[in-house]
């Protein structure tokens, strides 16, 4: 049985603040940033979205040293151009199977 479809909500920047500091305090206590965004009634990818804008991405891990950082950053940089480059090679042969 699926989910009835909700209607697209439109959360003010108020709420979205509060939720964040929730859900920070949450993740502070240890306790699951997606108990926070079900207490909400919101998506828990929609809360971890606005915790990203919200602090930023580009944070360094506690105890990261900055060649860990480099490391990791490295292997994400290569991820992401092997599904940029799936996606571009999905696209163009789709392309060709159009009339």
């Amino acid at each position: 049985m699926t989910k009835p479809h909700r209607a697209h909500r439109r959360f003010s920047a108020d709420f979205k603040a509060a939720a964040v500091a929730k859900a920070q305090e949450a993740v502070a206590q240890g306790l699951p940033q997606s108990g926070v965004a079900h207490a909400l009634d919101v998506h828990p990818s929609v809360l971890h979205q606005w915790v990203i804008e919200a602090v930023g991405h580009t944070r360094v891990p506690e105890g990261e040293s900055l060649e860990a950082e480099v490391k990791r950053l490295r292997r994400e940089v290569e991820v992401l151009r092997m599904e940029r480059d799936f996606a571009k090679k999905a696209a163009a042969y789709f392309a060709k199977e159009l009339p």
